[in-house]
């Protein structure tokens, strides 16, 4: 069955590390504009397309991407729960919680134990408020926080509320900590990271990540922009 993208088409994309997910759907995009389905009299069609759920450049994984008419369900996938894995750095801290930025200052990690991470990893499960970063794509009257970010305006940011469904340590060797979280749209997995390193009375930033599933949706499903690629050409 020929793919219908001006109809609308849901697309799972596997995003490359260091790719931003506007990088990652304008290459879908380019490739898809001479597609015989966006041909209507003669003449083809601008490709309506957009994703639900952005990633952060240094994270990799589930990216769900919709065309045509099935952009207008774009929201319904936003809402729905994430899971991500990756790995915790522990006792240092960047200004944006993850890698992007040099770290900025360092923390005592001697009294930190496995058993004290497994047990930080239990309390964070349940609702609660959550900070999010000041390097991020949230909206404070009508800006972006990361363009007022790169210019040093401060500004006083509200908790936003969250779930953590699920949170599971699978791997603890000092200063690398490895999870899995299970959450509710809208929560910062480097916001996690940040208040991690608070629990354990130390610092902590995310030093990777990768987003396994979308709600029913997984990763192993996906694939990545060039391999899709590959397969309409």
């Amino acid at each position: 069955m020929i793919p219908d993208y001006r109809s609308g088409e849901l697309l799972l994309i596997n995003k490359p590390y260091t790719w931003s997910s506007f990088q990652a759907v304008n290459k879908l995009k380019h490739a898809l504009k001479k597609h015989p389905s966006l041909l209507l009299d003669n003449q083809f069609v601008h490709l309506k397309i957009g994703h639900a759920g952005t990633l952060d450049p240094l994270a990799t994984g589930l990216l769900i991407v919709c065309t045509g008419k099935k952009t207008k369900e774009i929201s319904q996938f936003q809402d729905l729960p994430k899971e991500y894995t990756g790995t915790f750095f522990i006792g240092a801290t960047t200004p944006c919680y993850d890698k992007e930025k040099p770290v900025n200052e360092v923390f005592p990690t001697a009294h930190i134990t496995k058993e004290m991470v497994y047990e930080t990893a239990k309390s964070f499960i349940g609702e609660q408020e959550q900070i999010p970063p000041m390097f991020s794509a949230v909206k404070v009257d009508g800006k972006r926080l990361y363009k007022l970010a790169r210019v040093g305006e401060e500004i006083e940011l509200k908790p936003r509320p969250i779930e953590i469904l699920d949170f599971e340590i699978t791997a603890c060797e000092l200063p690398f900590v490895n999870f899995r979280i299970a959450c509710t749209k809208g929560t910062y997995i480097r916001s996690i990271a940040r208040d991690f390193g608070l629990a354990l009375n130390s610092g902590a930033y995310l030093d990777a990540l990768c987003r396994t599933k979308i709600g029913n949706f997984t990763v192993e499903n996906s694939k990545t922009p060039e391999e899709f690629i590959s397969g309409i050409i």
